[in-house]
């Protein structure tokens, strides 16, 4: 749903500018770096980047599903650590929060995420627990005084080297060992026994880190546990999950864009066979899959958001959603350092770049097979229920 068209379309004018103007420029100086200039930082929070998705009560922009996938679709199409930094933001690091989370907690914690002031994370994965959330390891005990002690080791943990509020999530029933056991808790940066890694060295995405969390005794009061509900965070994660799918959907959907344009503008360009390689006919047959793959990504994004905005089930939406349009970008960006051949190798160019940095979208948030494995599931529940 978009609310007011004249007034999103400048919206979007003005992310494409920055993207155009400010993001693009430093594409290769982020990578050089891993980092994101601070005075780049500082104009995205200006510019109000950070609380896209944050409700206007509590000082974001209140986008609306398909309002902020077009967002992310238009920031996306630049160097995917822009994006990684606000991204968080205005997903996994607040939506639990906007979702589930006290009035007291959306006072204290929603307008310092929408500016930009605080950078949160969502601190789910261990080195045993991946795509099966129920094997956590990582446990909040009770002192019967109010507190509960944390221990436990989150690894793949995005921008948690800079993040100042962690989203964890923990076991709270000893013993158990299935979903409902497990409680969301906000823990900030400088809570006493939590600590984090240096950022992990990776493929791609530099300027966009991860690292590991580590707790050792981390004591917090029970007044931390999102919503204030024991044994939650489970229900919690999956809401999170249901809307930043389609976000990861959308932000796959810019690079492959980028990368189409990139290579229509180059095939345009480069000469064999003393015509421009565009005049081939195996190279048109690329970019046509290419634009006609990124076109039915965009139709099912945008569908899939209207119908959350509209109040409906999209729990199987989101994972068909996230499989088929990370596999869209995988398949355009090998298809694109094709034309590009050995300048789509070398790293002259920014398509070697983003055929790095889009390799993960197809792991995180759940793998392509999980969202194979989930979409199969409902379909065959909702099969035997008729």
């Amino acid at each position: 749903m978009i609310r007011d068209r004249a007034r999103f379309d400048d919206f979007i004018a003005e992310v494409r500018s920055f993207v155009r103007d400010v993001a693009i420029p430093a594409e290769d100086r982020v990578e050089a770096d891993d980092r994101i200039p601070e005075e780049i930082v500082a104009q995205m929070r200006q510019r109000g980047y950070f609380g896209w998705s944050i409700p206007e009560a509590y000082g974001g922009a209140g986008l609306t599903t398909e309002e902020l996938a077009l967002a992310n679709i238009a920031l996306s199409q630049c160097s995917v650590a822009f994006r990684a930094r606000v991204g968080i933001n205005t997903g996994i690091g607040s939506e639990s929060l906007v979702q589930d989370g006290t009035e007291a907690q959306k006072q204290a914690y929603l307008p310092r995420l929408a500016s930009g002031e605080l950078t949160g994370a969502l601190a789910l994965t261990e080195p045993e627990a991946g795509s099966d959330a129920g094997s956590l390891t990582t446990v909040a005990e009770p002192d019967g005084k109010g507190n509960y002690r944390i221990n436990g080791h989150k690894r793949y943990i995005t921008l948690a080297p800079i993040a100042d509020l962690f989203t964890v999530f923990a076991r709270t029933s000893r013993g158990a060992q299935n979903v409902d056991a497990i409680s969301a808790f906000l823990i900030g940066r400088g809570t006493p026994g939590l600590t984090t890694s240096a950022s992990t060295p990776k493929m791609g995405q530099e300027g966009a880190p991860i690292g590991e969390v580590f707790l050792e005794d981390c004591v917090v009061s029970e007044t931390a546990i999102i919503g204030g509900k024991v044994n939650g965070g489970f229900r919690t994660m999956m809401k999170t999950l249901n809307k930043q799918r389609i976000n990861l959907a959308a932000l796959s959907l810019g690079p492959a864009i980028r990368m189409l344009d990139e290579a229509v503008e180059y095939a345009l360009q480069r000469k064999q066979f003393g015509k421009p390689i565009a005049e081939h006919q195996l190279i048109q047959a690329m970019l046509a899959d290419c634009k006609v793959e990124i076109e039915a990504a965009r139709a099912l994004i945008l569908q899939t958001a209207r119908k959350r905005d509209a109040g409906e089930d999209v729990t199987m939406d989101v994972s068909i959603c996230k499989y088929f349009a990370t596999e869209v970008c995988g398949r355009v960006a090998d298809k694109v350092v094709q034309i590009f051949g050995g300048q789509g190798w070398v790293k002259e160019r920014c398509i070697e770049r983003f055929y790095r940095d889009v390799r993960p979208f197809r792991i995180y948030e759940g793998t392509s097979q999980i969202h194979q494995l989930n979409i199969a599931r409902l379909m065959l529940r909702g099969a035997k229920s008729k």
